[in-house]
């Protein structure tokens, strides 16, 4: 079999050392769309350096290295074709704001391996830390075609009640053609996003968008919209991903307050009837 779970699981954690630059940041944010209008102040913050801050999805590609979904697949107990592999959720806790540069030690491991029966899924935890502590800990959810069925546990249900009543915010983001292109060059090299042959392989028409993109695109949403552009207010943040997006689309970001700590939001492609793209989406907040 190609996971071998009790293996994963015992695997020892792998630790490193990552670093990134304001220029890194800056990379990130335009990957994202950040920038337009260029001399828009609220943009600013996101694309020059003497007014950067930080969006906390950056947390997923810091360092440069291979995001989750990559390194877990690395890991010892697992051989699967990648091809078959999907990015299934993730989830970001912080512990406190990321700096605009720094240097700090990465530990990743396989939290879980769960049988889905005509799939598997691996959560691999990554967890950094600089000298002054703990900065975020992410979960990527990895999801793999073809490789369950081997009566390992199911793990738990993360479907959420979708929100109810009208949503408090709507707004629309467009994505632009070679956003994937631009995107990647913050580190995530799948050829899935980029190479019409492998998107075709892996059962696409065309490449598609980066999730993360979709994901980091959202909180930015969010930030600029619900939390009055603070990146700081920003606590954790959880996604399911329920679709694709096809570079040239464009996202419909709806939010919903819950209370004082907590935004729900639903993110569809406008241009397919509004096809979910994330689902079971919550960003907390201060």
């Amino acid at each position: 079999m190609p996971i071998d779970a009790a293996q994963a699981l015992a695997a020892e954690p792998r630790t490193g050392e990552i670093s990134w630059t304001t220029k890194d940041v800056q990379l990130y944010h335009l990957g994202l769309g950040a920038g337009t209008p260029a001399t828009d102040p609220d943009e600013l913050r996101y694309t020059l350096e003497s007014r950067l801050h930080v969006l906390p999805s950056f947390a997923t590609v810091a360092g440069n290295g291979s995001p989750g979904v990559i390194s877990g697949l690395s890991m010892p107990g697992i051989e699967v074709d990648l091809a078959r592999v999907l990015h299934g959720g993730q989830s970001l806790r912080l512990h406190r704001p990321i700096p605009a540069q720094g240097t700090a030690t990465s530990t990743g491991k396989i939290a879980a391996v769960y049988d889905k029966g005509k799939a598997a899924v691996l959560v691999m935890r990554t967890e950094v830390a600089d000298t002054d502590g703990p900065l975020w800990t992410n979960d990527a959810q990895i999801f793999i075609r073809g490789e369950g069925g081997w009566g390992g546990d199911r793990g738990p249900s993360t479907r959420l009640e979708p929100p109810t009543g009208a949503p408090d915010k709507v707004v629309e983001r467009p994505v632009r053609e070679d956003q994937a292109l631009l995107y990647r060059l913050s580190g995530d090299w799948n050829p899935l996003h980029a190479d019409p042959e492998f998107a075709k392989v892996a059962g696409f028409d065309r490449p598609i968008l980066h999730g993360l993109c979709t994901y980091g695109m959202t909180l930015k949403a969010v930030v600029d919209t619900l939390l009055d552009g603070d990146v700081t207010r920003v606590r954790g943040y959880d996604t399911r991903f329920a679709g694709v997006v096809f570079p040239g689309e464009t996202l419909r970001i709806r939010m919903w307050r819950l209370g004082d700590t907590e935004v729900r939001v639903a993110v569809s492609a406008v241009e397919r009837d509004d096809a979910p793209v994330l689902a079971d989406t919550i960003v907390e907040h201060s």
